[in-house]
């Protein structure tokens, strides 16, 4: 038997302050000059964005020459070459504050930026990436249609060859900065469409083309409204060979793999919901008092405060672990990814929910934020896959290999 004294502990000295959200000093810089960011310049506009349901694109530009959108992508390219605790860290400080900024952030950085930087081409890369890493580029990915959410495969956007273009004709819906407002369309898109029987394959649409134009913008939404979400037509667009990214066919297997990605940030955004939540009703809980006390005092209230803390504290600690160990080019990662999107979107509505419990009446009044992030947090059960498809999903990847528990 091994005991201690057989381990040479030298090695492992200082483990147990191995910090799952900070793992680095690189880490730990980002962290500080989020918090700032979001302090100085994300804070403040915030209700006012979600108030008018329009995009702070001047807000977005400062992003992108402070490096926070291109956070993964390599420096060649003009990003930061980061990993994706990286983007975790990103996604959950600006959740903190505004996460409907943060759902465009999230789509132009991950779904298109990222996305092209790993399955894109070496000239599609440098072409485009160093505009969407200094946000003078705004980016967004088109998979949802009128009549197809979670079966992607039935989709009806159409791709044909012909001779050096590819003919694109279809409708996509629900797309995040779709327009930057209602008169200007964003400026490119990774389309995915049907280019044969059942097979997907993944485009770059840029303004400009012929017969792309912005459809409907999507107002009146229920949350994170400082996000542009909009319809996009493609009438019979002609899309350059170059830009079709991969192979043809190879849509699939794109889509597969960026949504890892997307769902483990989504997840992030949902810490963030939970976090400020916390914050709030932990802080009015010491402020206001009834029956000559504060209300922290109550069981009650205990509650509310108690459970949500448990449950931010082990969503934080599954969403940093699987960031830590996703690999951007391996396939294979979606049980984890989709299981952190599962539990921390369910945990930011929670929690959302028992601050503006704590709060009362104040909690839904539009003066106090709770109210804004209780409505924003149910998008993450629905966007980037539903809680149902995670339960499908995680249920057949366990089916299928039951060494996952291990």
């Amino acid at each position: 038997m091994t005991t201690r004294d057989d381990v040479d502990s030298s090695q492992d000295e200082g483990w147990h302050e191995f910090d799952l959200c900070t793992p680095t000093a690189e880490h730990a810089l980002l962290a500080k000059s989020l918090a700032e960011f979001v302090e100085r310049e994300v804070e403040p506009q915030a209700a006012e964005h979600d108030r008018a349901e329009r995009f702070n694109l001047p807000l977005f530009r400062l992003a992108g020459e402070l490096g926070f959108l291109g956070i993964t992508l390599p420096e060649r390219f003009g990003g930061s070459g980061l990993d994706a605790v990286a983007a975790v860290q990103l996604m959950q400080a600006l959740s903190t504050s505004d996460p409907g900024f943060a759902l465009s952030v999230l789509a132009h950085s991950f779904l298109f930026a990222h996305n092209l930087s790993i399955n894109g081409s070496e000239e599609q890369c440098a072409r485009l990436l160093p505009g969407a890493a200094s946000g003078e580029a705004i980016g967004g990915l088109c998979m949802t249609e009128p009549a197809v959410g979670t079966d992607v495969l039935a989709m009806k956007t159409r791709a044909e060859r012909d001779g050096e273009n590819w003919r694109l004709t279809g409708v996509k819906t629900f797309i995040t900065n779709g327009g930057v407002d209602e008169g200007t369309l964003g400026d490119v898109f990774i389309v995915y469409a049907t280019t044969g029987d059942r097979s997907l394959s993944a485009f770059l649409v840029e303004k400009g083309m012929p017969g792309f134009r912005l459809g409907q913008k999507w107002s009146d939404k229920l949350g994170m409204r400082a996000s542009f979400t909009a319809e996009l037509v493609f009438e019979d667009v002609p899309v350059p060979a170059a830009n079709l990214i991969g192979e043809a066919g190879q849509g699939t297997l794109h889509m597969m793999r960026n949504l890892e990605i997307e769902r483990l940030t989504l997840a992030a955004q949902g810490l963030g919901i939970a976090q400020r939540a916390l914050r709030v009703m932990v802080g009015y809980a010491n402020e206001r008092k009834s029956f000559g006390q504060p209300i922290r005092e109550f069981g009650q209230i205990q509650r509310h405060i108690a459970e949500s803390y448990a449950e931010y504290r082990a969503a934080c600690a599954f969403v940093y672990d699987t960031a830590r160990r996703l690999s951007f080019t391996r396939t294979g990662q979606r049980v984890n990814a989709d299981a952190t999107k599962l539990l921390a979107a369910q945990v930011a509505k929670r929690a959302a929910d028992a601050a503006i419990q704590v709060l009362g009446g104040n909690g839904y009044m539009g003066e106090y934020v709770v109210e804004r992030l209780w409505r924003d947090a149910k998008l993450l059960e629905i966007g980037g896959g539903t809680l149902e498809a995670h339960h499908k999903n995680i249920t057949k990847d366990l089916a299928r290999d039951l060494s996952i528990l291990s």
